[in-house]
This record gives structure tokens, C-alpha cells and sequence, in this order.
């Protein structure tokens, strides 16, 4: 599923911000794309969580390879040794089990979380063990496809705004903040393609 706001989204970032425009400009026919999956999106993000694109791909891979599908029941089942085993530590191990416990058991229902707000999805979800504000704002991002989402946490993002804005130094998060007024409402665009530009693969959650 792509957001049907993305025609319009890469209109006023390539008008608005000259930087974004080339880079937008590298990668045509590509977009963001939703699984419409709310559990497999906390789950990879949770799984992401401190490490490279890469890293979490080869334990994803690992937990799909042990488990045939990652979904609430199996990681429900599945031991602590078995998840240890796909190279997740034991704090995301834990997490992953709460989290598949907390939608079967209904503590987690994001059928409702369509009509909150951004900060009220993000509440509704930092309430679990193990998801904070960062792993909110992927669900944000890639399940829920809102818009205008700046992960300001995010290590991929700084690097990004760092290499394309400062010649490669780094720039902190109200620098960062000033950069991205322009491309309100539509900052997740903006951020996805920040991270496109650095990882051979898109970024998926």
C-alpha cells in the first residue's frame, strides 16, 4: 500500500527544499510502502531498535526461518532460547513476547488508534514494555501513513541531515527541527527519502 499523499508530498518538498529535490529525484518509482501488518510493524521496529537496516534484515530473517511466519501466536509460543537464537538480545526478546501477549490478550487494539492523533497513538503504544517514543513513530510512520512524522531520535535521520545539510558533520535535533519546517506537512516523505539515501535497501517496518 502507498500513501496517496505522495504525489503531492514530493511536489512541495522538491519546490521547497532544493537538497530534497536531487535526492528525491534519485529514486522515480519508489515509495513508501505499508504492510498493514500493526504487529510485524512493532515487531521489526522493535527488533531495529540501536541496530543497522542490515542487522535487523539478517535476524528478521532468522526469526521468519525458526518461526515460518513472525506473527503474535508464534512469538507467543516461541521460547526465550528459541528467539535468543535469531541473534535478538534478551531485552527484545521480552519485548517481542509482551508485545505478542498484548495484542492477543486485546491490552493493544489498533483498530482504535485511527482516529487518535499523532501524540495519542504514540501514548497508547509507550504505554508497552519496550516500545518507546522512537518505535511510536514507525507505526506512525509505516502502518498508520501519517504524514508529517519526524523521528528526531532516529540515528538514520541525523546521519542523513548530517551528510546532505553539514558536509557530512552532525547537526542537532533543533537544527534539524528548523531545516524540516519547510517540508511540514509532509515530513515523513522527507525522512523516508533521507533514509533511502543512505541504505541500499528502503526501509520497511
Amino acid at each position: 500500500m502507498t500513501p496517496d499523499y505522495w504525489p503531492q508530498a514530493i511536489a512541495h518538498l522538491g519546490a521547497h527544499d532544493p537538497v530534497l529535490g536531487r535526492i528525491i529525484e534519485g529514486y522515480p518509482n519508489e515509495t513508501l510502502q505499508s504492510r498493514d501488518d500493526p504487529f510485524g510493524t512493532l515487531a521489526r521496529a522493535i527488533t531495529g531498535q540501536q541496530i543497522s537496516v542490515a542487522a535487523a534484515q539478517a535476524v528478521w530473517h532468522r526469526m521468519e526461518g525458526t518461526l515460518g511466519t513472525v506473527e503474535t501466536g508464534r512469538v507467543a509460543s516461541a521460547t526465550a532460547e528459541t528467539l535468543l537464537s535469531c541473534g535478538l538480545s534478551r531485552a527484545k526478546t521480552r519485548y517481542l513476547k509482551d508485545l505478542a501477549r498484548s495484542f492477543l490478550d486485546g491490552s493493544l487494539d489498533p483498530e482504535g488508534w485511527t482516529a487518535l492523533d499523532d501524540d495519542g497513538v504514540i501514548a497508547e503504544l509507550t504505554r508497552i514494555i519496550g516500545i518507546g517514543r522512537w518505535t511510536a513513530e514507525m507505526f506512525l510512520i509505516f502502518t498508520l501513513m501519517r504524514s508529517d512524522v519526524l523521528p528526531l531520535g532516529d540515528v538514520g535521520l541525523q546521519r542523513a541531515m548530517g551528510t546532505h545539510y553539514q558536509g557530512g558533520g552532525k547537526l542537532g535535533s533543533a537544527e534539524i527541527e528548523s531545516i524540516a519546517e519547510s517540508w511540514r506537512p509532509w515530513r515523513s516523505v522527507a525522512t523516508w527519502y533521507l533514509w533511502r539515501s543512505l541504505d541500499p535497501l528502503p526501509v520497511e517496518y
